[in-house]
């Protein structure tokens, strides 16, 4: 029987095991830079015994950030400093993938310079706010891309995988999840478009295929996988109509671009083995519980459902949570008022984007 404590083969490397740290918002890379700082490589390399470590959100551009104080992969300055969170991983004997994350609607113009204001499929505003160091602000009416700039920011994408891979990153892990840019073109409730981009399942899903195929011709398919989340209402995507028929035809997609692998925020376990059927790569999961992940969830690896599981704000609390989770703890309660890069910044009103 395959434990979570097994190796894996992950497109050619080997990973020490099936538990995966999870992609989560830290906020601490400061300055106009964006660049990581001292910290952000102390906090990756704590944590480097996770089999497989996928890192925060990292903006592919300016105009895709969406929160403060998150970094960047488009600068020399962001590339040396993810170098040196890259090395503490590395010599610790892990493998890092990096979440490139375009936050889309997601955002406000305070956080952006020269008067850019956030972009989506579609002017449409989400309700929300987002919450910067003056104070949380009302989510504004995004501009529309157009055609030609739906091609760059595909190039965006292309271009921060490259910076990533020069950074020393095993791989990339593009964010088409929790509703930002990629997800918003997946959705029917973001995207009215009604040309190529929009419209028919065929359409939503173009500019998430073609980012993908984009990156695959520029690091290779072993180095690039992509993170969904059907049916995942967060940051005002609502109910999605078709999730069945929009994520199969996905990750059908995905399976002929032979992706290192998928990563589903988990919505039922009836679709999550719908889209397992469809796609024979690798699997990370991240289960749908009422609480944290929890280890009870490494059973889905024992039973075939998973190949890696991802854990949020047990591995916050817990560092070193793969050996707790083989030792059968003791486990450390997490801290919400640390979920979104901490009290340091002012910032004890964000919600918890850890799971």
């Amino acid at each position: 029987m395959t434990t979570a404590f097994d190796p894996i083969d992950l497109s050619g490397r080997q990973l020490a095991n099936r538990i995966a740290l999870a992609p989560m918002t830290r906020s601490r890379s400061y300055g106009p830079s964006h660049a990581p700082t001292d910290a952000v490589a102390e906090y990756y390399g704590q944590r480097a015994s996770a089999g497989l470590v996928i890192t925060e959100g990292i903006q592919p551009s300016v105009v895709g950030q969406g929160y403060p104080d998150t970094p960047g992969l488009h600068s020399a300055e962001q590339i040396a400093g993810w170098r040196k969170v890259t090395d503490a991983v590395h010599a610790k004997g892990g493998t890092i993938f990096a979440q490139v994350m375009h936050a889309g609607r997601i955002g406000h113009p305070d956080l952006l310079p020269d008067g850019l204001i956030p972009v989506a499929p579609s002017p449409i505003a989400a309700k929300g706010q987002v919450y910067l160091h003056d104070g949380p602000k009302d989510l504004v009416t995004p501009h529309e891309l157009t055609a030609d700039e739906i091609r760059a920011t595909i190039g965006d994408f292309v271009t921060a995988a490259r910076n990533a891979i020069d950074a020393g990153f095993d791989g990339v892990e593009l964010h088409g999840a929790n509703g930002y840019l990629i997800h918003q073109f997946l959705s029917d409730t973001t995207n009215a478009r009604t040309d190529e981009w929009g419209g028919s399942v065929e359409g939503r899903t173009r500019f998430a295929v073609e980012v993908a195929r984009a990156v695959v011709a520029e690091i290779g398919a072993d180095r690039t996988a992509i993170r969904i989340s059907p049916g995942n209402p967060l940051n005002d995507i609502g109910a999605e109509s078709g999730l069945e028929d929009t994520y199969t035809a996905l990750v059908q997609q995905f399976e002929t671009l032979g992706l290192a692998y998928v990563h589903v925020v988990e919505y039922s376990r009836e679709l999550t083995l719908v889209l397992r059927k469809h796609f024979s790569g690798t699997l990370v999961l991240n289960a749908k519980t009422e609480g944290p992940t929890s280890p009870e969830e490494l059973k889905l690896i024992e039973d075939g459902v998973a190949d890696l599981v991802s854990f949020g704000q047990l591995f916050l609390a817990n560092p070193d949570l793969p050996a707790r989770l083989k030792a059968g703890g003791p486990y450390n309660t997490p801290d919400p008022s640390t979920f979104f890069g901490g009290t340091e910044k002012g910032f004890t009103d964000y919600p918890a984007l850890a799971v």
